[in-house]
Formats: C-alpha cells, sequence, structure tokens
C-alpha cells in the first residue's frame, strides 16, 4: 500500500507530549497537524534533529499598544508579536478596553482594527468591564453579544482609579458574566487601601522604588483573592487570577479550590526570576515597577512549588513594557506599571525551571502552551495533537542564549533578564503550517496573524 504523502513532515525531533519525550514525526496537511508517528512521508520535510517539537505557545496576558495615563506602551501589534514568534509564543491574549459612553461591542470592534493586519501571530482580545460599565445594568446585557463574538473572557479589576470595582460591582459583573457563559480574568489586590498606603508613604518622604512593594502588602492582595473567589463562587462564574507573585496568593487559590471554587492562577517570569529586594531596591528601582510588586526569594520557592504541584496553573507574561525614561519618575508613584517579557519565557522557564529542576518537560509545556490554550478556550491551540493548528516550535535544547536588548526583537530599550544566559532557545516556529521563524530569524510578516474565536468551558 502506498504511504500517505502529507505537504510537510517535520522530522528528526522529540515531540513532547504529556508524558515526556518521544521520537515521532510530525506531518502536516494545510495549516492542521494531520499524524503523529513513525515513517511518516511529506511532500516537503523540515529537519529537526537535535530539537523538542512542541505545541506553539499561549501567552493570555500582554498589553501591547496599551494607551495610558497619555503614554502608550512601547511595542505595537507589530513588534510585539515579532518578539512573540521569536521566543516561540504563536497565540497572544491582549485586552479591549471601553472608554466612557462607548460600547463593549465598539471597543472590541476598535481593537481589532489596530491589531488585524499587523500581528505576526494569532491573537485573541480578553474585554474589560471598567467601573462605569460594571455600575450600568444596560452596559453588563451587552455580555452575551460579547461572548458569542468570541471574546468570552472579560477582564475585572480590584484596584486602580476608574478600573477598580468594589464586591458590588464584581458580584454585579461576574453574575453577569457567567451566566452568558464567560469567564472573568482578574486583577486581584486591595485597591482602595494601597492608594491610602501610597499615599501616607508619599507624604512622609518616602519616593524610593522599593516603598511601591511596601506599600502593596502581599496578605493584601491574597484577601483579595479570597474575596473574589467567594464572589465568583456565589455567582457561578469561573476566575482566574492574574499574576500571582506571592506565596499568600497561592495559598489562597488552593483554598478557594479546595472549597469548590471555580478558580485558576498564573504567575509570570519575573515573579519567578526577580526579587523585591534586589531589584526594586537597586538604582534602577523604578524599570521593575510592576503591580503586583516583586517579592522575595521565599515567595519565589512557593511559587515554583505550586507550578511544579498544580496550585498554580499556567505561566504568562503580563508583557506591558515602557521605556527606560518613561520609567524614569522622581516618586515611584508616578511610574507607569508593567515590565517586558514577551520573547523569553518558554527559554527562560525551560533553563530555570525545567534545567533546574523544579519542572519536568511535561510540566513546561503544559505550563506555557497546553494549559493557557484550555484555560482561555482555545480549542485548536495548545497540542501537538491531530485536528489542531500547526502551531509548532523546534527548541533546540542546547542553545546557549545571553539575553540582552540585542539578542531581543522588543522595543522597550531594556530587558529585566539582562545578562542571564539560558540554555534552550527555539530554533524554528511555525504558525499553522507555515515557517515564521527560521534558524533564529523572523521571515514571517506582520498580519500573519488572525483573531481567534473562543469559548470557554468551566473546568472541574
Amino acid at each position: 500500500m502506498e504511504a500517505l504523502l502529507y505537504d510537510c513532515l517535520i522530522s528528526g525531533g522529540q515531540v513532547i507530549t504529556p508524558n515526556g519525550p518521544v521520537m515521532a514525526d510530525l506531518a502536516l496537511t494545510g495549516d492542521s497537524i494531520a499524524a503523529i508517528g513513525h515513517g511518516l512521508t511529506g511532500k516537503r520535510v523540515i529537519d529537526a534533529t537535535g530539537c523538542y517539537l512542541l505545541p506553539g505557545g499561549v501567552d493570555p496576558h500582554v498589553h501591547l499598544q496599551l494607551a495610558l495615563g497619555g503614554l502608550v506602551s512601547s511595542d505595537s501589534f507589530a513588534s510585539g508579536t515579532i518578539a512573540a514568534a521569536c521566543g516561540g509564543t504563536t497565540m497572544i491574549v491582549d485586552f479591549a478596553d471601553p472608554q466612557p459612553g462607548q460600547s463593549m461591542a465598539d471597543a472590541l470592534a476598535a481593537r481589532r482594527a489596530e491589531a488585524d493586519g499587523q500581528v505576526a501571530v494569532d491573537y485573541g482580545l480578553h474585554m474589560t468591564i471598567p467601573t462605569w460599565h460594571a455600575q450600568s445594568a444596560e452596559r453588563l446585557l451587552e455580555v452575551p453579544a460579547l461572548v458569542a463574538a468570541g471574546c468570552a473572557t472579560f477582564k475585572l479589576y480590584q484596584a486602580y482609579a476608574r478600573m477598580e470595582l468594589d464586591d458590588i460591582a464584581l458580584h454585579r459583573s461576574m453574575a453577569a458574566v457567567g451566566q452568558a457563559g464567560g469567564a472573568v480574568v482578574l486583577h486581584s489586590e486591595t485597591g482602595p487601601l494601597l492608594d491610602y498606603l501610597r499615599a501616607e508613604a508619599v507624604a512622609a518622604g518616602h519616593t524610593a522604588a522599593i516603598w511601591h512593594e511596601r506599600t502593596r502588602p502581599a496578605r493584601l492582595e491574597a484577601t483579595a483573592i479570597h474575596r473574589a473567589g467567594e464572589i465568583a463562587h456565589l455567582t457561578g462564574c469561573p476566575v482566574h487570577i492574574f499574576h500571582i507573585g506571592c506565596a499568600e496568593g497561592v495559598a489562597e487559590v488552593v483554598a478557594a479550590r479546595s472549597r469548590g471554587v471555580a478558580i485558576s492562577g498564573e504567575s509570570c517570569p519575573h515573579y519567578l526570576l526577580l526579587t523585591a529586594e534586589e531589584h526594586l531596591g537597586g538604582p534602577d528601582g523604578n524599570l521593575y515597577i510592576c503591580a503586583p510588586p516583586l517579592r522575595s526569594a521565599a515567595d519565589q520557592s512557593a511559587l515554583w512549588q505550586a507550578l511544579a504541584q498544580g496550585g498554580l496553573d499556567l505561566i504568562s507574561t503580563d508583557h506591558c513594557p515602557w521605556t527606560q525614561s518613561e520609567k524614569c519618575q522622581r516618586s515611584f508613584a508616578q511610574v507607569p506599571g508593567g515590565v517586558p517579557g514577551i520573547e523569553a519565557r518558554l527559554s527562560l522557564i525551560h533553563h530555570f525551571g525545567v534545567n533546574g529542576g523544579h519542572l519536568s518537560l511535561a510540566q513546561w509545556v503544559e505550563l506555557c502552551a497546553t494549559a493557557p490554550a484550555r484555560r482561555m478556550g482555545l480549542t485548536r491551540k495548545g497540542s501537538l495533537l491531530p485536528g489542531f493548528d500547526a502551531d509548532i516550535v523546534l527548541f533546540d535544547p542546547h542553545r546557549e542564549k545571553t539575553i540582552s536588548t540585542d539578542t531581543l526583537h522588543e522595543s522597550a530599550g531594556w530587558t529585566p533578564f539582562a545578562g542571564m544566559t539560558v540554555t534552550g532557545w527555539p530554533r524554528t516556529v511555525l504558525l499553522r503550517g507555515r515557517v515564521i521563524v527560521e534558524n533564529e530569524e523572523f521571515v514571517g510578516s506582520p498580519g500573519d496573524g488572525r483573531f481567534v474565536r473562543r469559548s470557554v468551558k468551566r473546568e472541574t
């Protein structure tokens, strides 16, 4: 019997499966994975000798060309997704932020108009429900239409003026989202009290970056997670907690799950690798201001343990890049929050997580691709399975690279991971069967990516 000739064959690599690495070939037809096995044939062959084969990374938390206080974050949809592609990420989820008087549908359309034709990888959007929308019964009636349009996750805040929701507003918003079949993604901190503590510190003359961490106590982050989890449970709405950086926050997620709350949580590379005293306490401390803030080495240990044992579900980047001049303010209270990180996530977690003995290869892929896809309703992403999109990374586990602005494609002009040497870097990246990175060089085009409609399922 004549062997089936596939459009493309990726051969010679180790496929990272949930049970670990296995030698196998991947066969592609069109934009999808067609088969996994041995003895397959293809019209075109990509040699993956010496590489791991893994699904394209899924980063469910990024902020590209984010408008904030008269500034715009330094990575555009084009530059940010090119950087993502070069780092092995083929799917991102950004945000649509309605303005006062603007419907959520109009905000979604406007944000898509910014991204379409510019993105180098596929993308989705979370819909933000700001303070003024949460207070409007009419605006919350828009939620089902947004879910039907493939925008199935809604960003809520417990912090930041004009964005933070009190418990009543959280309840109203979560009830609307849950009843529409969506899910909430949440910035969880005790906002009004943090505002007071920050103002009190500034009034006392404390302006150095370390006071950013000292005015945002970890236990207040944890109590916010506790309240949000109980409100989510009351309304029947699944909730995902963004950017957890402290042991107390992890403990609240684990405890809520044990009580039957439909809750998940993530962390980010900067929380796993950077500390408050070393970075916020240094002369360039303003660069590292993000919210929640960097914490301690003990918190890092708790985060790695939670990622390995299932207490936390995935790793995002919360990529929110600002230039050094934009971060250079007289007081920590004036610094735009956020750090760049969209490109190096896969390699950092491979080096410090897998090579560092915290994670297995299977857990690495689960945390950076499979779980984010599943949690965010991406039914054709995050796994190397027949019928899934052919988003594939050929990852060279022996490639050594020192991270710097010269080795990254991000536009901020600095990186919080500068000087870190990692072993393991993507060699070749495919987006829906098309090579967009070859031998570490971007060969795709802005516009290769497309909007992906999502629908979430409640996990038990």
